[in-house]
């Protein structure tokens, strides 16, 4: 192959980021846009020995699982979105087989067990199964576009340039009044958006949160100083918008591409707004960390409940990863002791707070790395309890994309509980953890796929392994 060469070619496969995968005489071609089934034409942009990249030039025969317009026109532009060129129910099933391609590969889960085990991806339900508008926090980068006019948008993919565009279509449909609201006050005012190559100008980000629940709206205000010229006239106009509860400045002035500062100033109204997940409520501040699509994580949650199996009686859980206890308080409900470890200071300030509006009392929480707390603890009691070992019933563990260290992972085996629910954002780090607690005592019972990001190629997943 070369480089500019046009090929036709049919697409078989589909890669881990969304590209659709064409053989073109044994050569692999990698083509984002297009998906399985299409039969498209597409242009060669760079092409190794064995593999290259193209681009997607024309679709000439459309897939079965092809939509016939994607809902956004900036989708193949922004890359937020990988496969909304695809129909939902072949989204589910793609995201499926991933995860279930990555158990058998890399965890080397026999096909027999997982053909036993393994659960339907949970998609969202929605009307016609088209589920938009399910996230409840945007981040909108505040530029300028080459006439000079003050813009809000997305980076376009691996860059940082920005795409116009105030309305996203996973996000929830009043992000588009706050945007517009801000723009025309910049330009009234001339106020200027920040330059990242200059690193001059004002107005960085807007970072947008809304409650499902509640309809509570915060805006924060990311900006290269310490306050923004005419500020009152800004907060009256967010003020007027129906549900406005929060409105802060973030300062940013360090030369980054970290999205916030680390200091939180309010203008007006709370310094935070609250949600409900289930019938746990939460205080969301600027800064937490909070799970983006609240309908689906209702029922990620449920399912790490369900497989717990808690009785009520008196179990004692681990949660390792907790974040702001949002698994935490729901295992509370039916636990007699959870214990939370998480690094970052404050979601585990979050976390305390959250346990204590919501009245629970059985919940405690660590701040430090999961694979150090643990193992100290274990330890720790060992010493303190003449050589018995400490114990847990369930242990949960909802880790980043790099999964669990193994440490840990040896640590939860020593602890012996009956049950370990791992609640997994990267199948493939999922599956080679899958593959050491198999190895060591452990067997899989249920694998769950949740579908907590439509039309992009994450997906969640839920375990439940038990002791053998």
């Amino acid at each position: 192959m070369q480089k500019n060469e046009i090929v036709k070619v049919k697409i078989e496969d589909i890669g881990v980021g969304g590209e659709g995968i064409g053989k073109v005489d044994g050569y692999t071609l990698f083509i984002k846009d297009a998906i399985i089934g299409d039969v498209v034409e597409a242009k060669v942009m760079k092409a190794k020995k064995n593999y290259g990249y193209a681009r997607l030039m024309n679709v000439l025969t459309p897939s079965k699982d092809r939509v016939e317009e994607p809902v956004c026109p900036m989708a193949r532009k922004c890359g937020g979105c990988q496969i909304q060129e695809m129909k939902y129910p072949a989204q589910l099933a793609f995201k499926e087989a991933k995860v279930r391609g990555n158990l058998e590969r890399i965890g080397e889960v026999p096909a027999e067990l997982l053909d036993q085990i393994m659960h339907p991806a949970v998609g969202m339900d929605g009307e016609g199964m088209q589920p938009f508008r399910y996230r409840n926090k945007a981040q909108f980068p505040v530029g300028t576009d080459k006439d000079g006019r003050v813009i809000a948008g997305f980076y376009a993919g691996r860059t940082h340039s920005i795409i116009e565009n105030t309305d996203c279509a996973l996000g929830v449909e009043v992000n588009e009044e706050i945007l517009n609201c801000i723009l025309d006050f910049m330009e009234e005012f001339k106020i200027p958006a920040y330059d990242e190559v200059k690193h001059k100008g004002l107005v960085r980000h807007v970072l947008l949160r809304y409650g499902f629940k509640t309809d509570e709206i915060m805006v924060c205000l990311v900006i290269n100083g310490k306050t923004i010229p005419h500020c009152h006239d800004l907060v009256g106009r967010l003020r007027q918008i129906p549900g406005m509860t929060s409105i802060t400045l973030s300062t940013n002035t360090a030369k980054t591409n970290v999205i916030m500062g680390d200091t939180i100033r309010l203008l007006w109204g709370q310094e935070f707004i609250t949600d409900y997940i289930g019938e746990i409520k939460y205080q969301i501040s600027p800064l937490s960390f909070y799970q983006v699509n609240p309908v689906q994580t209702e029922k990620l949650y449920g399912l790490a409940l369900d497989y717990a199996g808690l009785t009520g009686n008196d179990e004692t859980v681990w949660d390792l990863y907790c974040g702001i206890g949002t698994i935490s308080l729901f295992l509370a409900k039916k636990a007699k002791q959870v214990y939370g470890v998480e690094i970052v200071p404050q979601a585990i300030d979050d976390a305390k707070n959250n346990a204590k509006i919501n009245d629970i009392t059985n919940a405690e929480f660590y701040v430090g790395k999961a694979e150090e707390v643990l193992p100290e603890y274990y330890k720790e009691y060992e010493k303190t309890h003449n050589g018995e070992a400490a114990h847990a019933d369930v242990i949960v563990v909802d880790p980043p994309r790099k999964g669990c260290e193994e440490s840990l992972l040896q640590t939860i085996v020593d602890m012996q509980p009956e049950k370990v629910v791992y609640v997994s954002c990267d199948s493939a780090t999922l599956a080679r953890d899958v593959k050491f607690l198999r190895a060591n005592g452990y067997e899989l019972k249920d694998v769950t796929p949740v579908d907590q990001f439509p039309h992009t190629v994450h997906v969640e997943t839920v375990c439940l392994l038990s002791r053998k």
